[in-house]
């Protein structure tokens, strides 16, 4: 698996240098002043970064300004950027996958030091089910009941699973507090996982396609699902995990003041709107159209010690306490 995964990365660097030097990729700018600016993102946020690239170039600061666009895998798109995959912009899953890359001197370390710390979107974990919940989910442990088939993605590539691991785990552990009885109840999950996809889109088109029961989701992801016809319904636990998606610059960026440019326009009450649109929770208030609900136990990942620690302890490839309960599944974990 780790062979296959630095093949994997080691494609996707060589695709965008072959993009690039036939015109259609990297960041460029021609002599008619038009500026071509790379935007590198995780699965989910593609059908709102239509919008949000179209009413940004109607603006002064965009008008010149073209886009290439990468989406995939949180992990494996920090992966290829830091690999050297061409980024001026970042929009990643999980804080980690942006640490990744200010190690390797791709993001500078203030990068998450203003008012929004970095966080670009929000949203929660949530449980899809099928239209009309025919077998009635409504709770965690509906999930780990036999013969009921739950979609998740590969925690070990994807950060929305990690969202989602971390959300069950929290929930049944007491935010952490009774480590035990939250691992005892993220291992009878997994056996109920029949496939686990490379990212939270991936998981979602299993889903849609007709495998599982339900499926872990963000809500924006399961609001998509809808808004494109498909015939599923989410329920939002009563406990659950508050998702915070970065964005930033690289510090390589040929076009520094473009780059930032876009990334405050994505912040801006305009660009919140479209991914309220969307689905995503803003970060901003009184953003038009942003009425979500509130689960009474929501938590957050500092409740659980934040991503430095439970990086650590969850993910590790090797020593994670998740490794354990995949390896019995025969699930690589290996990058």
């Amino acid at each position: 698996m780790r062979v296959r995964r630095s093949l994997a990365v080691t494609a996707a660097v060589a695709v965008a240098a072959l993009a690039a030097a036939c015109g259609g990729g990297g960041s460029s700018s021609g002599g008619d002043g038009k500026v071509q600016l790379s935007l590198v993102a995780y699965s989910t946020p593609q059908a709102a970064y239509k919008d949000i690239i179209a009413a940004f170039q109607k603006t002064p600061e965009g008008k010149n300004i073209t886009f290439t666009q990468s989406y995939g895998a949180s992990g494996d798109q920090s992966r290829a950027v830091a690999a050297g995959l061409k980024a001026d912009i970042v929009h990643l899953s999980l804080e980690p996958d942006v640490t990744r890359l200010v190690k390797a001197g791709l993001v500078a370390d203030d990068w998450n030091k203003g008012a929004d710390k970095g966080i670009l979107t929000k949203s929660i974990v949530v449980i899809g089910v099928r239209k009309g919940n025919p077998k009635a989910i409504k709770t965690w442990d509906d999930l780990i009941k036999p013969g009921t088939e739950v979609i998740t993605p590969n925690p070990f590539t994807s950060g929305g699973a990690r969202w989602n691991v971390l959300a069950g785990y929290g929930a049944k552990s007491s935010k952490g507090a009774d480590q035990a009885s939250g691992l005892k109840y993220l291992d009878s999950l997994f056996t109920n996982v029949p496939v686990q996809d490379d990212s939270a889109r991936k998981s979602l088109q299993t889903f849609t396609g007709g495998k599982g029961d339900a499926i872990l989701s963000y809500e924006n992801e399961a609001i998509f699902a809808q808004q494109n016809g498909q015939a599923i319904d989410y329920v939002v636990p009563d406990d659950t995990i508050l998702i915070e998606n970065p964005a930033a610059v690289t510090k390589n960026s040929a076009h520094p003041t473009e780059a930032a440019a876009f990334l405050k326009f994505l912040h801006s009450s305009a660009a919140q709107e479209i991914f309220v649109k969307n689905g995503y929770r803003p970060t901003l208030d009184g953003v038009a159209g942003a009425n979500f609900p509130t689960p009474a136990g929501l938590f957050t990942i500092n409740d659980l010690g934040g991503w430095s620690k439970v990086n650590t302890e969850f993910f590790d490839p090797k020593a994670g306490l998740l490794v354990a309960i995949e390896q019995k599944l025969g699930v690589a974990t290996e990058k």
